[in-house]
């Protein structure tokens, strides 16, 4: 086993986290493609390998024991792929649809997703408003998730349409969950959701929390509403 790869072992391991040598080939091939691909394309702000390792894809990786095997899955603005490229290569029984509006970051993950074998992933261009109202992807999916995208009284008109009765939503975010969560109760309300639980996760001593929201009821049909509405009047 390679130097970085046994890194990235140990680290995961640190945070409770096996991974087995293909896992860890995987994650060493996403890490250096991420970083020289992020010369020319700016896909994220940390380039430390170390803390790309523990921000991104442990703390991607948190969210894996919530989701229930063979889930069919999204990931809402996925940006370089997180959390969504985590999950997929520790899940391999869940299938993950990527969703980015932005053309270049798509690019870097169909050409990543060849790079690491991912049978399990696919790829969708498009403005979660345009596709949380396509019949294709309305209410389709057992979990979507989304990390660092909006606050969560935006965020759940982006994501909600996209589940099915009885499937979850599973949002990543920093302490200011409680906060976020209270201003978005009408939100969630609205497009059928109820607040399942809020699951705090420690990495590397740093608390880390994913909130789950339950879809208790279809999503009423003018919702998600037309690109920047959301935005300017939230829920």
């Amino acid at each position: 086993m390679s130097e970085l790869k046994n890194k990235i072992s140990c680290i995961f391991s640190q945070n409770g986290i096996s991974i087995n040598e293909k896992q860890a080939s995987q994650f060493e091939i996403y890490l250096l493609f991420l970083l020289e691909y992020n010369e020319k394309v700016n896909l994220t702000a940390v380039t430390d390998e170390d803390e790309v390792i523990l921000k991104h894809f442990v703390d991607s990786c948190m969210g894996a024991g919530l989701i229930k095997k063979n889930a069919f899955c999204a990931d809402i603005g996925t940006g370089a792929g997180f959390p969504g490229v985590p999950l997929a290569i520790l899940r391999e029984d869940i299938t993950v649809l990527l969703v980015d509006a932005l053309n270049k970051r798509l690019v870097f993950l169909n050409e990543l997703k060849e790079k690491l074998g991912l049978k399990n992933v696919t790829t969708l261009h498009s403005r979660s408003e345009d596709a949380g109202q396509n019949v294709n992807y309305r209410q389709k999916f057992d979990y979507v998730f989304s990390r660092a995208v909006a606050r969560m009284n935006v965020l759940i008109e982006y994501d909600l349409p996209f589940v099915k009765s009885g499937g979850s939503m599973l949002a990543w975010k920093g302490p200011q969950v409680i906060e976020e969560l209270e201003e978005a109760k009408n939100a969630i309300n609205i497009l059928g959701g109820k607040l399942e639980k809020v699951h705090k996760q420690s990495v590397q001593g740093a608390d880390h929390y994913i909130a789950e929201i339950k879809k208790i009821k279809d999503t009423p049909n003018k919702y998600p509403r037309q690109a920047g509405l959301i935005k300017k009047k939230p829920l």
